[in-house]
């Protein structure tokens, strides 16, 4: 991880904001540390008890934009949930490849593995835009979970969607084409963090990022993309992707030969 500069701007728990889009416009709506928790996935669903107690033992912090969390191999001492903005998991080789895992979302639960079996973390995670966190320290949630049952239920259910999400990972890399693997990428990305515009479904995505969540160069990445724009499917514009013909890509995920497929070849 060198290079990497740990920067981060640590705020009191106070009050709380999350912006939603109501009619094309976003608006600022202050949330209680209870409502907050309620809205996130692992905690949803939860009884009205449970959730304040956990609300009773969170914090907050804000981040800037690429302000590390945390790296890969601290201790895993906290849970991390995200109120506002984004988060990048990535992990890295000693040689400093840098392989990009996931994008955390608001409503999304992320440290979970590290901090249940208090070992070191296995990736970083990185602010990729100004970014609010609720955590929670290993020793609280210990204790939480002592005292619910319903919680224990909550956190088995997510390491569950971790284990098959993981697989997923190993079976797209070993067992499919390059193509089939960057449309299913696209794909994917289109579905979680895709935004419906007139020119198609918006991923705020360069290619450089694409390749490193596929362990592939930017060149190969550049190939593909070209022809599928060439073939009308995308657009691609400054650190954007426009999705048009889902459908095409999709085929290309199920086995259907891309155009010119040969063109390209892996790294």
């Amino acid at each position: 991880m060198s290079g990497f500069k740990r920067e981060f701007c640590q705020e009191d728990d106070t009050s709380r904001t999350l912006i939603e889009t109501s009619g094309g416009r976003n608006s600022a709506v202050a949330l209680n540390a209870q409502t907050i928790l309620e809205r996130t996935r692992l905690f949803r669903g939860l009884p009205s008890d449970t959730i304040r107690m956990i609300s009773a033992v969170s914090m907050r912090r804000s981040y800037r934009d690429d302000a590390v969390v945390f790296s890969q191999g601290d201790p895993g001492d906290a849970l991390y949930g995200v109120v506002t903005g984004k988060v990048r998991i990535s992990a890295s080789s000693r040689d400093g490849r840098e392989m990009f895992l996931n994008i955390m979302e608001p409503g999304d639960i992320f440290g979970e593995i590290a901090l249940l079996d208090g070992r070191q973390r296995t990736a970083t995670a990185r602010a990729t835009s100004p970014s609010e966190l609720i955590i929670i320290t290993r020793d609280h949630f210990s204790e939480l979970l002592k005292r619910d049952p319903k919680l224990v239920s909550h956190v088995i259910q997510l390491l569950c969607e971790r284990i098959r999400w993981t697989s997923g990972l190993a079976e797209e890399s070993a067992l499919l084409s390059v193509p089939e693997r960057l449309a299913r990428r696209l794909l994917s990305l289109g579905e979680l963090h895709g935004h419906e515009t007139p020119d198609g479904i918006e991923l705020t995505i360069s290619q450089e990022e694409v390749a490193r969540f596929l362990s592939l160069s930017r060149q190969v990445v550049n190939q593909y993309l070209q022809q599928w724009k060439g073939h009308g499917w995308i657009t691609l514009a400054r650190s954007k992707i426009f999705i048009i013909d889902e459908r095409a890509l999709r085929d290309v995920v199920a086995g259907g030969p891309s155009p010119d497929a040969t063109a390209a070849s892996p790294p």
